[in-house]
């Protein structure tokens, strides 16, 4: 097991290694950060003074995470830093984009590469970085990572679940209280939807496809907004989501011919076509009863119904009420 400290960086450059030092320094004394500084994490929440500590990662390596991280990287795990009141020192891109549901809580967060070039990572000198799949790391690059800063991969059996993650998150960050209180609200919001929306969906069949270049995917129904509707809410899952084979990716894309066989009463569909008529004009398309029935509610790609998380979730329900409302 290799073993993660501080004093082992002493590679990096000589501004970077004094930015580093400084910030594991100054552990649990908040007054003595600096206004440059991307993060302002609270102390601990359970009002002890936190301690330094080594853990095992999801990959079996001992991680040394630090008292009071202040600079914490969690690319792609950005919703549950936030849901704890941490904000990350870069936030996720591809290039087509960030996560935009979250643009308000992330407003001036700089972006980093999905892939995290090491160069890259280096130059924003975290304290600490959460990683989410094994995969991520491989091809050595765990070993470049935790010489820059201690380096815990959450793995995918934690990672897959967003509840999972956020408990470790709020584990490795002393804030497990932070995180109990946010759940217990979440599952308030859950109640309360379904006695909004109960009435009218309630014995009915819901869909969720995603169509993009002119392609449609219809998600596994375990994760992203899959997991609200028919998890948290108990909706019903239309035909052909029953009888698709276990897929490890969140959306698995589907023919029209097929699609048109769907038996769903109501259809959201993100479009990230929009603009494009694309196969929305198929006749294939426009003969799906809920599409007939005027029944499908369209929604941007930039609103959260792609991603996995407390605060993506919670605003897919926000677009459920909006739609029964209408």
């Amino acid at each position: 097991m290799k073993k993660i400290q501080m004093n082992k960086r002493k590679w990096l450059l000589p501004a970077v290694a004094a930015l580093a030092l400084a910030l594991s320094a100054c552990g649990s004394s908040p007054d003595g950060q600096t206004g440059e500084q991307a993060n302002s994490s609270a102390p601990a929440s359970s009002g002890t003074t936190a301690k330094e500590k080594v853990v095992k990662d999801g990959m079996g390596h001992e991680v040394t995470i630090p008292a009071q991280p202040k600079r914490i990287l969690g690319s792609y795990l950005e919703d549950p830093l936030l849901v704890l009141g941490e904000k990350p020192v870069a936030q996720w891109s591809v290039a087509s984009g960030t996560q935009q549901y979250l643009e308000k809580e992330l407003s001036g967060v700089p972006t980093i590469p999905s892939d995290l070039p090491p160069e890259t990572v280096l130059s924003f000198a975290p304290d600490l970085m959460l990683i989410g799949n094994e995969s991520a790391v491989a091809k050595g690059l765990y070993e470049q990572y935790s010489k820059i800063a201690p380096t815990y991969v959450l793995g995918s059996e934690i990672n897959n679940d967003w509840r999972k993650t956020l408990r470790k998150i709020a584990e490795l960050l002393n804030k497990s209280d932070v995180a109990e209180k946010a759940l217990a609200g979440y599952e308030e919001k859950v109640k309360a939807t379904k006695e909004k929306v109960g009435p009218k969906l309630g014995d009915k069949k819901v869909a969720i496809l995603w169509v993009t270049k002119k392609t449609f995917y219809v998600v596994n129904g375990k994760i992203a907004s899959g997991a609200v509707l028919y998890g948290d809410l108990g909706l019903k899952m239309p035909n052909i989501l029953a009888v698709l084979p276990e897929a490890k990716a969140n959306w698995v894309s589907i023919s029209l011919e097929k699609l048109a066989e769907l038996d769903a009463d109501y259809i959201y569909l993100v479009n990230s076509d929009k603009g494009q008529a694309g196969n929305l004009e198929e006749p294939l398309w426009k003969n799906i009863p809920a599409v007939k029935a005027g029944r499908v509610y369209e929604m941007d790609r930039t609103r959260s119904w792609l991603y996995n998380g407390l605060i993506a979730g919670t605003k897919v329900m926000d677009d459920v009420v909006s739609s029964m409302s209408q």
